[in-house]
């Protein structure tokens, strides 16, 4: 009786528990990629309010455009990062799980447009 108990409480979710822990970690670690990434945008952009008034406009258009890019690009990480989450957990589950190699390019070329974008500015100043 005992045993029967304990075989219908299990789930498919338990069987593949390690992963499921695995995949839970990765979001949390996407997410405070983007919380990282919004955190840049708004300490250049404040950075550049406090520095001289002097500075040109295209250095203020930049410092706004990384500002505005840096958070555009944290809720994108969230919005990807979530949607990742949930297609590996369903295919943990059905044990067809591939590698996202398309979020993580895109992830990448995001960083990399913000990093430009950045040279541009600190060049500029």
């Amino acid at each position: 009786m005992e045993k029967d108990l304990e075989q219908k409480q299990k789930t498919i979710d338990s069987k593949y528990i390690q992963q499921h822990l695995a995949n839970e970690r990765t979001f949390l670690a996407w997410i405070r990629t983007a919380i990282a990434i919004i955190g840049v945008g708004f300490l250049v952009s404040n950075l550049h309010e406090n520095m001289e008034p002097n500075l040109s406009q295209t250095s203020d258009y930049l410092a706004n455009i990384i500002g505005i890019t840096s958070v555009g690009v944290g809720i994108m990480t969230i919005i990807m990062a979530t949607i990742a989450y949930l297609r590996k957990y369903k295919a943990i589950n059905d044990q067809t799980f591939r590698t996202p190699k398309i979020t993580v390019i895109t992830l990448g070329i995001f960083v990399i447009v913000i990093a430009f974008i950045f040279g541009i500015y600190f060049v500029l100043i």
